[in-house]
């Protein structure tokens, strides 16, 4: 028996090699500091798992509507304009909102065009579409837009665009997105914004959403998640704001696929966008902090572009790489020696880089670069 030609075209995370690894230093008893994983470690803030409490007690654990919960669609409509809730189709986290748009305006052939760096998932969840993703080099982490346009041929079909990046911490200028918004109308192009990390920009430099620019709105789909922002990766909350048609197209696909996302979960995510926002612009500013901290401990070790957005440093160790080691290798040894756990940046499509995470307590991000750094 042979599996479908489609799956054996997906190669699994490539950080599974890093599991028995990390397993092997805990059963030496030595302690693993993980820079790895894309999580606060922040506590969910207590009026969302009050709510999530309240609709247990209140037995909300039924079907509900396929699109979601139409208070929480009509809360996320009224933050975008001229949106309503058949605009916004609720899904498992951002990564099955981005999945299922794949599956939504793809065709087999058809080709994506997404700058790398880039999150792990984008380049396999459009081969799973059957289509093909065209990866175009970045500037130092910022767009190319000439390069991209160059890249547009009749079988393009939509350009990707995420910004906070994953994994640079770049945020696009307004200059550079709207050239891209230019290029998708030129050419009849479907943008895709992955906006998860739309609130953590430092410095008081101002984001620029995709949505802004309202000609591009019936080609934009745009996702965002509650995971980052209000530190609920566990519940599995996102969404995408999509021109009617395709919202729909979605939501027939979310039928077939899990049907609604946990009814309970949703009203935690209510909840959440009824928060004073005073906390999490505090928590923002810790990362800030956190971003300032972790970037000073990388002087002397490694090359960085300072982020501008979300909660990475993408540094560039190339240096520090031995005859024939890619950064994956570089990341096993650093993880073998000093218990620290870091992403080598080939998975991202850019090999000679890793990425570290800073969203951890300050005393075990000062610890994990003086463990680097004795290494070194």
């Amino acid at each position: 028996m042979k599996l479908s030609n489609r799956i054996q075209r997906v190669e699994g995370s490539k950080t599974a090699r890093f599991i028995p690894l990390i397993e092997g230093l805990k059963r030496q008893d030595r302690p693993v500091i993980s820079l790895a994983i894309g999580e606060p470690t922040v506590d969910t803030p207590a009026p969302i798992i009050d709510a999530t409490k309240r609709a247990l007690d209140r037995q909300e654990t039924r079907y509900v509507d396929m699109a979601g919960l139409m208070g929480l669609r009509t809360a996320l409509a009224d933050r975008f304009d001229g949106c309503g809730p058949e605009n916004i189709v609720v899904f498992n986290g951002s990564k099955q909102a981005l999945y299922a748009i794949f599956q939504t305006i793809c065709d087999p052939g058809d080709q994506v065009i997404i700058p790398v760096p880039c999150w792990v998932s984008y380049a396999e969840q459009v081969r799973l579409a059957g289509a093909e993703p065209v990866l175009v080099p970045t500037k130092d982490h910022q767009l190319d837009p000439d390069a991209m346009a160059a890249a547009v041929t009749e079988k393009t079909k939509a350009i990707l665009i995420n910004s906070p990046n994953n994994p640079t911490g770049a945020v696009y200028p307004r200059g550079d997105l709207e050239a891209i918004a230019r290029l998708a109308v030129q050419n009849d192009l479907f943008v895709i914004a992955d906006e998860a990390y739309d609130f953590f920009v430092y410095d008081n430099l101002p984001f620029f959403s995709l949505y802004d620019p309202a000609p591009l709105r019936d080609r934009l789909i745009l996702t965002r998640s509650f995971s980052k922002h209000y530190a609920m990766t566990g519940f599995r909350v996102g969404y995408a704001v999509a021109p009617t048609a395709v919202a729909a197209a979605m939501v027939r696909l979310q039928s077939h696929l899990t049907g609604n996302v946990c009814t309970f979960a949703q009203h935690g995510a209510m909840a959440a966008l009824e928060m004073d926002e005073d906390l999490l612009i505090r928590r923002r500013a810790d990362l800030q902090h956190k971003r300032d901290l972790a970037f000073d401990q990388l002087a002397g070790l490694f090359p960085c572009i300072r982020p501008q957005g979300a909660f990475y440093l993408f540094p560039d160790v190339s240096d520090h790489l031995r005859k024939g080691e890619t950064s994956g290798d570089f990341a096993a040894r650093i993880l073998e020696k000093t218990a620290v756990a870091v992403v080598p940046g080939e998975d991202f499509g850019m090999d000679g880089h890793v990425r570290i995470c800073f969203a951890a307590p300050d005393d075990r991000l000062l610890d994990a670069f003086e463990r680097i750094r004795e290494v070194l």
